[in-house]
């Protein structure tokens, strides 16, 4: 039924987006729109093919950045996270100072970050990372906060360490929250390269942007962004991939399947057990 209702959604989320170019296309053509001002739809799709070599080069420097900022903000979120649970000093300490990193603009901060490493990956490492930490960080705390006091207060009665606490009823509990974090911080983690590479970089999606649109190439301009879009979203896909992977016991409560394929890679687990 929920699988019904999603692909219901996805229907008309299509149709909707179909509108939309098909209304772009004919605004163009009626009104004799400068290529150079806003392209017809038609001509973005040959711009991607027309620059598929450079256009990868540019791809290949960004997805690096998003991944290692990425994957550092997740490394580093989960211990800040971790810290706060279990310390209540560090809690007091730390948490105030990651909701305050969350007012600075990442775009007045991005420059300093120029000028004191260079014009080479880390900045924009550091700044995907910053972009992609707090909701990483805040999603997992929540999870560990919330987390069933009863049992908790059971397992201690029974001599469970507070380690067997984390692992048994923590952990568990905080997962869907921490990817909900993960999921936006993964949507997040392309553009933040992507500004990154907008102050100053050799390399990237957002070095190919800004030089298609002093060229007035705006055709190219939006083929870069339906690429950051699709990476976006391929990240995004991965993310959910790997919670349904890590998570079956959630999406089964809901009547889903975790993980494409997974109750057939259970029935060949369960067959070869028995043989």
């Amino acid at each position: 039924m929920k699988r019904s209702a999603s692909t219901g959604s996805s229907f008309w989320a299509l149709g909707l987006l179909a509108l939309l170019v098909l209304a772009w296309e004919l605004a163009v053509d009626r009104w004799g729109i400068p290529s150079y001002i806003l392209p017809p739809p038609a001509r973005i799709p040959r711009a991607l093919v027309e620059t598929a070599p450079l256009l990868w080069e540019h791809t290949r420097a960004t997805l690096l950045e998003s991944f290692l900022g990425f994957t550092a903000s997740i490394a580093l979120g989960v211990v800040v996270a971790l810290g706060m649970d279990r310390v209540e000093t560090v809690k007091k300490t730390l948490y105030p100072l990651v909701v305050i990193s969350q007012t600075i603009p990442i775009i007045f901060l991005a420059p300093l970050l120029l000028t004191w490493f260079g014009f080479g990956i880390l900045p924009k490492v550091i700044v995907v990372g910053l972009v992609c930490f707090f909701p990483v960080a805040i999603g997992l705390y929540d999870g560990l906060t919330s987390a069933d006091q009863e049992v908790i207060d059971l397992l201690k009665t029974m001599g469970a360490s507070p380690w067997q606490v984390m692992r048994i009823v923590k952990i568990p509990g905080a997962l869907p929250s921490f990817f909900s974090g993960l999921r936006i911080s993964a949507t997040y983690s392309v553009m933040a390269a992507v500004i990154g590479e907008w102050l100053g970089a050799s390399k990237g999606l957002g070095v190919f942007m800004i030089r298609a649109s002093h060229s007035f190439l705006v055709d190219r301009v939006f083929a870069a962004i339906l690429v950051v879009s699709v990476l976006s979203l391929l990240v995004f896909g991965g993310v959910n991939l790997l919670q349904r992977l890590l998570m079956p016991w959630y999406y089964l409560q809901q009547g889903e399947s975790p993980a494409p394929g997974w109750f057939k890679l259970q029935s060949l687990r369960n067959n070869g057990k028995r043989g």
